[in-house]
C-alpha cells in the first residue's frame, strides 16, 4: 500500500481538501442526472452512491484524524447509510494508507529523542495496521513481541477545525435547531480529544483490563509505559484476526456463541457494574485468537454513564415502564427527549416515534436468551431506520432531542448489536454478567 509523507494539518489545507471533494461530488451528480436518461433510477443511484463514497473516502483517508473517525463511525450505521458508503467507510476501521518510514522516525525523535531502533531490539518501519487516528508497528524488546501504535501528526490539533467544518452539514442532516445544540458537538469534540491523549488511553486500558479480567474467553494486552508517550503507545502483540475477517469465514456455531457471549458479557458488565463503557465497538478493535477467545483493544474512547441518565435509560427497556403512558412520559422528559415547551403535535409525534423504536431496540432485554443471528430482528431495525429517514414529518420537527449522553451510549449499542449479528451468535444469556 502506498505510504503518506505529509498530512494536511492547517485549517486552510484541510478545508481546501474538503472543497475539492465537494466539487467531485458535484460532478458525480451531473453524471447521475445523465445516467437517469439511459439507466433505471436504481442503477443511476447505485453508481452515484459508489462514486460519492469513493471520492469522499479518498479525501478523508488523506486527512485522517477526526475526519476519518467520523467515516469510521458512520460505517457502523448499516441500517441508515447506502451499502456503498458502508463498504467504503468500513475501510477506515483498519485499512488506510500508512505514514512513510521517515515520518515514523521523525515522530519517535520528537517524543523520545531517539529513533525506534535505538529504543527497541527490532522495529518494523512498515505499518501492519493503519486506522483513523494512528497506525500500528511490530517491534520486539526484552524478548517480548510488541505492538507500537503511533498517532498521526497534527490529529489532536485539527479536531476543533474539522468539527467546525462538519457542523453545518450535521445540523442540516439531523435537523438540529435551538440554542443548546452545541452540547452535542462539545460531547463529540471532548471525546475525540480524549482519544488523542495516549497517556489517558494507557490508564483507561489498564483499569478496564483489571476490572474485566474475570470474564471468560476475554483477553487484553499488557501496556508498557516505558515505551509510551502522549502520542505513542506500546502494548503486547496480540495474535489473532480482526473480528470482521473471522466472521467472513467462520462456520463453527459453537465458537460464534462463545465469542458472542464473551462480547455481550463484557459490555453488560461495563454498562451495569462499572457504569463506564468502551464506546468504540467496531470490528477493528477486536481480535479473535486461534483458541476462539475475544481480544479487546483500544480503550481511547471510554464513556462514563452518569446515574441520572443510566436509570431512566434502562428503565425504558422495561415493559411495565414503556407501556405505562405516565411513566413513559416522565422518563422521556428526564432524558430530554420531550421538553416543557413542546407543542401537543411534537409530544405526540416523538412519543410515538420513541415508543416504536424502543419497543424494537430493547427486545433482547425482554428475554433470558436472545438469538442475535435472527435476520428478522435486524431487518426490522433497518426498515425502521429507512422509514424515519424518509419521514417528511420528522424533517419539520426540531431534531435537537435527547441528552448529550445518547450520542455515545446509542453508538455503543448500535455497534454491539451489529457485531453480535456479524458473529451470528445464538442463545446469548442476557444477564449472564450477574453470575460472573
Amino acid at each position: 500500500m502506498k505510504t503518506i509523507d505529509t498530512i494536511p494539518t492547517s485549517k486552510i489545507q484541510r478545508a481546501s481538501k474538503l472543497v475539492t471533494t465537494g466539487a467531485k461530488v458535484g460532478v458525480n451528480y451531473l453524471k447521475y442526472y445523465g445516467d437517469k436518461l439511459t439507466k433505471t433510477e436504481t442503477e443511476a443511484k447505485e453508481r452515484l452512491n459508489k462514486n460519492n463514497a469513493e471520492d469522499i473516502y479518498d479525501s478523508l483517508k488523506q486527512l485522517k484524524g477526526s475526519a476519518l473517525k467520523v467515516a469510521q463511525m458512520l460505517s457502523m450505521e448499516k441500517s441508515i447509510l447506502p451499502q456503498a458508503y458502508v463498504e467504503k467507510f468500513s475501510l477506515a476501521q483498519f485499512s488506510v494508507p500508512p505514514l512513510s518510514a521517515p515520518l515514523v522516525q521523525k515522530t519517535f525523535k520528537k517524543y523520545f529523542g531517539k529513533t525506534p531502533n535505538e529504543i527497541f531490539d527490532t522495529f518494523n518501519v512498515n505499518s501492519v495496521n493503519a486506522a483513523s487516528i494512528g497506525q500500528v508497528h511490530y517491534a520486539e524488546a526484552n524478548g517480548k513481541k510488541l505492538a507500537v501504535k503511533i498517532q498521526y501528526p497534527g490529529v489532536a490539533d485539527s479536531i476543533s477545525t474539522d468539527l467546525a467544518m462538519v457542523k453545518p452539514i450535521a445540523i442540516k442532516m439531523f435537523n438540529i435547531k435551538g440554542k443548546d445544540s452545541d452540547k452535542y458537538f462539545s460531547e463529540v469534540e471532548n471525546k475525540l480529544i480524549e482519544e488523542t491523549n495516549y497517556l489517558l488511553e494507557i490508564k483507561q486500558s489498564k483499569e478496564m483490563a483489571k476490572a474485566c479480567k474475570h470474564i471468560p474467553n476475554l483477553k487484553f494486552p499488557e501496556y508498557y509505559e516505558q515505551f509510551s508517550s502522549e502520542r505513542i503507545i506500546t502494548m503486547d502483540w496480540m495474535k489473532g484476526e480482526h473480528l470482521s475477517e473471522f466472521t467472513a469465514h467462520n462456520s463453527d456455531q459453537k465458537k460464534a456463541n462463545v465469542i458472542g457471549q464473551a462480547l455481550w458479557d463484557f459490555y453488560m458488565y461495563q454498562m451495569h457494574a462499572l457504569r463506564k463503557v468502551h464506546a468504540d465497538p467496531h470490528p477493528g478493535n477486536f481480535l479473535i485468537s486461534n483458541k476462539g477467545e475475544l481480544i479487546a483493544l483500544d480503550f481511547g474512547c471510554i464513556k462514563e454513564v452518569p446515574t441520572d441518565f443510566y436509570i431512566p435509560y434502562f428503565e425504558l427497556a422495561k415493559p411495565e415502564i414503556i407501556n405505562n403512558p405516565v411513566l413513559f412520559s416522565q422518563r422521556m422528559h428526564q432524558l430530554e427527549i420531550l421538553k416543557e415547551e413542546d407543542t401537543k403535535e411534537e409530544i405526540a409525534f416523538f412519543s410515538d416515534l420513541f415508543y416504536e423504536m424502543l419497543s424494537l431496540f430493547t427486545k433482547p432485554f425482554h428475554n433470558e436468551t436472545f438469538d442475535f443471528s435472527d435476520p428478522v430482528f435486524f431487518n426490522q431495525i433497518a426498515e425502521l431506520g429507512e422509514k424515519y429517514s424518509k419521514s417528511t414529518e420528522l424533517r419539520k420537527m426540531n431534531g435537537n432531542r435527547g441528552s448529550k449522553h445518547f450520542i455515545y451510549i446509542n453508538r455503543t449499542f448500535f455497534g454491539l448489536y451489529n457485531l453480535m449479528f456479524d458473529l451470528k451468535s445464538k442463545d446469548i444469556k442476557i444477564n449472564n454478567y450477574l453470575l460472573l
